[in-house]
Parts: C-alpha cells; sequence; structure tokens
C-alpha cells in the first residue's frame, strides 16, 4: 500500500509542482498573486498554461475544463480537448493562456434571477489562481469565477473571494492600530460534513429518494436512534471499505480530510476536513460532496446529502467552523492564557458578536432551504433563532467588563479519572453547546445551523461581509487613537453592553428560550420564505454594496433565485408524492383490503367467526378512504398554484402544500403499519436504515 505522504495531492497542480515545473520568475510571480492577490500577469498565464497542460497530459489528461459554481449549489463544467489539427493531418496538444484565463459557457441555461433572458447566452468564467488546478475523470479541471456578458455575478465563488478580500482590507485596518503589518488576513473554513448512506438497491426502488433526496413516505422502525448505539460506534465492513477509499480520493485531490465516524442516526455519517482558506474549502466541499456519491456508487451504497432524509430521524448539517488569521500564522480569534487582557482579541470577538446580532437576519438566510427547514430545531440540529455561545470562561469576561468588575480568573485545572493508570486530563477553557447556531468552540466560531447538501460560499460571503463591517466601523471609530489599548477596550465594552442579547450559553430547544429570544428582540425565522426576503432589505444592500460584494441587482436576483429553488423543490415533492400515492400506495392497500375480505369470506361460508379480522379489514377500509380524500386534497393544491412573484408562490407551497403533504403521509404512514410486509411497495425505514 503507497504511503499516504507519496500520492498526497498528485493530482493537484499545487505549489511543489509549481515550482518545479515552472521558470523561477514565473513561479514567484504566480506565489504572489495566490498568497497576496496581487493581479495575474498575463504573460504569467501563457507559461503556466503550458506547464499545466504537460502536467495534465503525463497523467493520462486529455481535456480541460472550467469548474464553476453556478446558482445551483452544485459544480458545473464544460469539456475541451487539448488537440489541436497540425498540418500534416494529425493533432497537437496544446492550451494557450487565454484557454487558461477565460471560457466561455452558455450563461442563459444557468439560475440567473432574470439577470439573463434565453436570448442572452453569454458568459464567461475566469480562472482562479488561488484555488489549485486539479485532476478529475481524465480532465484538467480549472477552478473559476462566472459572470455573465453584462459582468454580473452568475456564480458563489465570486462574491465569496469579494467577501474575503472585504474582511482582509477592514481586518488590516484595526491590525494597524495594534502597530502590526501582515500581508493578508486570510478567513479560514472547515467544514464538517454529514451524510446518509442506503443501500443503492432499496434506494432505486424508492421514488421520493430518487427525485428528492428524502423519504415522502415511511414509518418510524422499531428500533431508531433511542438506545444512542450508533455514534461513534464501530463501523461496518463495507462502510470502512467507503469511507477507505473516499479518503484516498480526495487525499489525491489535495483535501485535507481529517476525521470520520459514524453520527448519531443508522446509517449516517460523518467526515472533516482541515482548516483551509474560505474559498479552497468551499472548492474542497464540493469535491467531497462528488466523491462521497461517486464513491458509494461503486460500493453498491447511495449517499444521501438531502437535510432530512429520515422522518424522525436525526437530520445531516454541515458545520461550518469558520476563523481568522494572518498568513503570516496568527490567529485573530485565540484568546491566549488571559482573554480578559488580550485587548485585540477582545476587539475582535466584539466585531464578531456585533455582526451576528446586527445581521441575524442574513445568518438565518444563508441556511435556508426547503430541505434544511425540516431540519432546524429538531434532534440535535440549532433552533431557527440566531444566538451565540461563549461558554463559561468567555461569558465570565464579557459579563465582567460590562459590569465594571475584575475577579481573578480561575485555572481550569485538570480532570482527574480517579484511576491511577490513566493520565490526567487537561479541561479546555469552554464546553460545547450542541443546541448553539454559533458557538465558540476554543480558537474559531462553529456555525452549526447550514444544511447538509449545501455550498458552504453562501454561508461564508455572509460571514466574512458582516464581520467585515464591524471591523470598519470599529477602525473608523478608532482612527487617530493615541492609546490603543485603552480606547480599544472601552470600544469592546461598548460593544458587549449593546450586543450582549445575542449570547445564549443554555438550551437552545427549551420553550423557555423562545419566550426569552422573543423577550430580547431576536428573530425568529421559522421558514425559507420568512427569511430570503432579507437579502434584498435595503439595510442588506448597502452592506454589499459598500463592502463590494453584491450589487443592487445582484441581491434582488440571488432572492428570486433562493424563492424559486424553494417552490421548486416543493413542487417536486407534491407531485412525487401523488403520484407515489396513486400508483403504489393506494393500489397496495386495495389489494391488500381484498386478501382480507376473501380471506374473511371464505372462513365466514365455513361457520368462522373472525371479528378481529373484520375490525382490521374495517379500520384499513376507513384508512384508504382517507388516504383517497387526502390524495385529493394534496392533488388541488397542486392545481391550484396562483400566479404571482417567486415570494407568492413560496408562501403558498409553504402554506398549501407542506401541510397538505403532512396529512397524506400521516395516513400512509399509519397503514404501512397495518398492510402485510409483502404488499407494501417499496422498502420500509428499517430496509433502508439497516441494510447498509
Amino acid at each position: 500500500m503507497a504511503n499516504v505522504a507519496e500520492y498526497f495531492g498528485s493530482k493537484v497542480f499545487n505549489l511543489p509542482t509549481m515550482e518545479a515545473r515552472l521558470p523561477k520568475a514565473t513561479y514567484k510571480s504566480l506565489l504572489k498573486t495566490i498568497q497576496e492577490g496581487t493581479p495575474l500577469d498575463l504573460n504569467v498565464a501563457e507559461v503556466v498554461a503550458n506547464a499545466m497542460k504537460d502536467w495534465a497530459v503525463e497523467n493520462g489528461c486529455t481535456h480541460y475544463t472550467h469548474w464553476f459554481q453556478p446558482m445551483t449549489g452544485t459544480t458545473a463544467e464544460k469539456h475541451d480537448s487539448f488537440i489541436e489539427p497540425d498540418e500534416n493531418g494529425t493533432v497537437i496538444m496544446e492550451f494557450s493562456g487565454k484557454n487558461l484565463v477565460m471560457g466561455e459557457p452558455d450563461a442563459s441555461s444557468f439560475p440567473s434571477g432574470g439577470l439573463r433572458a434565453t436570448f442572452e447566452a453569454r458568459g464567461y468564467t475566469a480562472w482562479d489562481p488561488t484555488s489549485y488546478a486539479f485532476i478529475k475523470d481524465s480532465s484538467l479541471c480549472i477552478p473559476t469565477s462566472f459572470i455573465s456578458y453584462t459582468g454580473q455575478v452568475l456564480d458563489k465563488k465570486t462574491p465569496l473571494l469579494r467577501s474575503m478580500a472585504a474582511v482582509d482590507k477592514e481586518a488590516k485596518r484595526v491590525l494597524a492600530l495594534f502597530g502590526k503589518t501582515t500581508k493578508k488576513v486570510v478567513s479560514y473554513v472547515g467544514p464538517e460534513q454529514e451524510y446518509f448512506l442506503v443501500d443503492k438497491e432499496l434506494y432505486s426502488m424508492r421514488k421520493d429518494l430518487m427525485l428528492t433526496g428524502r423519504t415522502l413516505f415511511g414509518a418510524m422502525p422499531a428500533k431508531g436512534q433511542e438506545l444512542e448505539d450508533h455514534y461513534f460506534g464501530q463501523i461496518k465492513e463495507r462502510v470502512s471499505s467507503f469511507m477507505k477509499e473516499v479518503d484516498e480520493e480526495l487525499w489525491k485531490l489535495g483535501v485535507f480530510t481529517k476525521t470520520k465516524h459514524n453520527e448519531v442516526a443508522p446509517a449516517q455519517h460523518e467526515v472533516a476536513p482541515v482548516f483551509s482558506t474560505s474559498n479552497v474549502a468551499a472548492d474542497h466541499n464540493q469535491l467531497t460532496m462528488e466523491i462521497l456519491k461517486k464513491v458509494a456508487n461503486r460500493h453498491g451504497l447511495w449517499c444521501l446529502l438531502n437535510e432530512k432524509p429520515y422522518e424522525g430521524i436525526n437530520g445531516s448539517g454541515k458545520h461550518n467552523n469558520w476563523s481568522l488569521g494572518t498568513v503570516e500564522g496568527e490567529n485573530l480569534l485565540k484568546p491566549g492564557r488571559n482573554p480578559q487582557d488580550n485587548v485585540q482579541f477582545l476587539l475582535f470577538l466584539a466585531a464578531v458578536i456585533k455582526a451576528v446580532d446586527d445581521y441575524a437576519e442574513l445568518l438565518r438566510l444563508s441556511v435556508a432551504t426547503a430541505g434544511n427547514d425540516h431540519r432546524l430545531g429538531a434532534n440535535e440540529a440549532p433552533p431557527a433563532i440566531v444566538s451565540m455561545y461563549l461558554g463559561d470562561q468567555l461569558e465570565n469576561v464579557v459579563n465582567q467588563l460590562v459590569e465594571g468588575k475584575r475577579t481573578k480568573e480561575e485555572a481550569m485545572g485538570i480532570l482527574d479519572t480517579g484511576v491511577a493508570s490513566l493520565p490526567t486530563l487537561n479541561r479546555d477553557a469552554t464546553d460545547r453547546n450542541r443546541t448553539s447556531p454559533f458557538a465558540f468552540t476554543g480558537n474559531r466560531f462553529e456555525f452549526r445551523m447550514p444544511g447538509s447538501s449545501q455550498s458552504i460560499s453562501g454561508i461564508n460571503i455572509i460571514i466574512n461581509t458582516i464581520v467585515a463591517e464591524s471591523l470598519s466601523q470599529f477602525a473608523d471609530e478608532l482612527d487617530g487613537t493615541q492609546d490603543i489599548a485603552h480606547d480599544a477596550m472601552n470600544l469592546a465594552i461598548k460593544v458587549f453592553k449593546k450586543h450582549k442579547r445575542i449570547i445564549f450559553n443554555g438550551n437552545g430547544y427549551s420553550d423557555e428560550w423562545i419566550k426569552e429570544a422573543e423577550r430580547r428582540g431576536l428573530p425568529n425565522l421559522k421558514t425559507t420564505p420568512d427569511a430570503i426576503p432579507y437579502f434584498a432589505e435595503p439595510k442588506s444592500v448597502k452592506l454589499f454594496e459598500k463592502h463590494g460584494v453584491f450589487t443592487k441587482e445582484e441581491t434582488v436576483t440571488r432572492t428570486e433565485i433562493l424563492l424559486e429553488d424553494y417552490y421548486k423543490a416543493l413542487n417536486i415533492e407534491v407531485l412525487t408524492m401523488l403520484q407515489m400515492a396513486n400508483q403504489e400506495i393506494l393500489p397496495a392497500c386495495l389489494e391488500y383490503a381484498k386478501f382480507l375480505v376473501d380471506s374473511i369470506s371464505s372462513k365466514e361460508a365455513i361457520g368462522i367467526k373472525v371479528p378481529k379480522e373484520k375490525a382490521l379489514a374495517t379500520r384499513i377500509s376507513k384508512l384508504t378512504e382517507s388516504l383517497i380524500a387526502n390524495i385529493a386534497a394534496l392533488q388541488k393544491v397542486s392545481d391550484s398554484v396562483p400566479a404571482g412573484d417567486a415570494l407568492k408562490l413560496a408562501r403558498y407551497y409553504r402554506d398549501k402544500a407542506i401541510p397538505a403533504m403532512a396529512k397524506l403521509r400521516a395516513t400512509a404512514d399509519e397503514l404501512e403499519t397495518l398492510v402485510s410486509e409483502e404488499y407494501w411497495p417499496f422498502p420500509t425505514y428499517t430496509d433502508l436504515l439497516y441494510r447498509v
């Protein structure tokens, strides 16, 4: 077996490969662009393109593609071969700097929110040199941004890069007040990816899984997750083989996958990487989701990334661990041994607290999807109310500063196991709170609200931009200060006092917290249609325009796209549900009812009384009548969709379709518990969760 260090990044045109293949001057110029964000020299691009092509061809590539992230939330790619005809009727392999720097996909066939009409087809992809090119499926994949012919942004990468530039600019302004200079301040992300596995054969027998990614019907199995025996449990051999191959494929692509384990629910698992820059982390997470699906298929499995594939079972999230640091290695969110005296840290902490409180609606809408609405507030997912968890130590520091009291900080000490042969354990400065949406976890914040199928680009666009705004205001207020330690501390204290309402260390699931959050004035945006409109609110537009992340037009169009995604997803679920109910569930129930009636008749014909069988037949008959009525009710909802804008349609599906779907499901699920298994038309939860 090959050593991981030997093949890690073998499919990536990374720094060691660049240094080995590029002229020294070219390498230095490109390195400066990658590390410091300096403009790219087009002459450099020509040299890089040739070296990149040679490397790719040597590794078996025949094509190249500009790999980009449209507003679908997934990735897109158009493949062109390296071949060019020569005068002898044969071919040569060529790849120019122009091919590297710019591509031209059709911009009218991707979500644009009305920015591009069907006849306005031209769009451009532009090379992002800060994310390394890589080899996938015999093609050289070049990470790119995607913009329209008129310059509007059509992707998720471009605004993410803009948000990173914004937080870099404002953080450097604040650091300069402390007498510090840095080449660059970078937002770092480590996204934990949760997912479910299901046997591929069983998956193919369920239209709901194939068309929507989640089960629209399904009674709870006799055993769920109540024994708490799956979390961190022994990994099944089949799943272990799958995980091993996932690691190998991702390591070849330079993805720093570090952790893998069973999650809380049966057949649920997690993979987590080491931190990367926000941009690279977003690219790597897209690759991770793709590799999970591809490798699962090879093992006779199917990977489910929907946030709530099973009703009543833990949903899947994507915990977005976010931090801020300099390229020289300073973590700006590291408290140090004495956080109460670390003025710089307290100021950056205050910036995040202020950002989360000022723009809680934006954070909520960044995770708003039809799938995630089913997950938030259920089992281990945090509620839809945005709040922050600091832990006992930091909350104590904040409280002391706000109250003007200073007490001696107690050392966290050690944990005594009571067993002499076991080592003593150092206690961390903070506990963890799984119900908190935005939790401080030592030297970073863990945003626990994102759903498992989401691109992390949109999430980190919001986090970077709102933190940049706080830092911008701080830099303006402290500009010209003669005593930075004194003035920065006073500013931090002022912010803590004003925004303390966003800090909550308790149980986010409790009914008391909902009432308390309302008393504090915190928004509770329970559904996607409640949250998405805030994207185009004047306050949001002003924020994005100030930091050059989105134009007003881009915020409006993205609002349309997100709302369209919501109601289109629900429409697909409605149509799938009707099809399954009409073509599979109803015939099965009628057939089983006929079997019971025939059995009862034959027994009664010879004088055998069967009151219990009659009662069962009667119950199934009544439930079947309810099933037919609920099918008709949902069909009416589907047939009565009103004309209107995206928000009106989203609200219609939320208010009409979801309740009608719930009624139909409840009836069908009850019938599932009564109808003989040999008559039921598709695999049950017991099959799906335990035959992996």
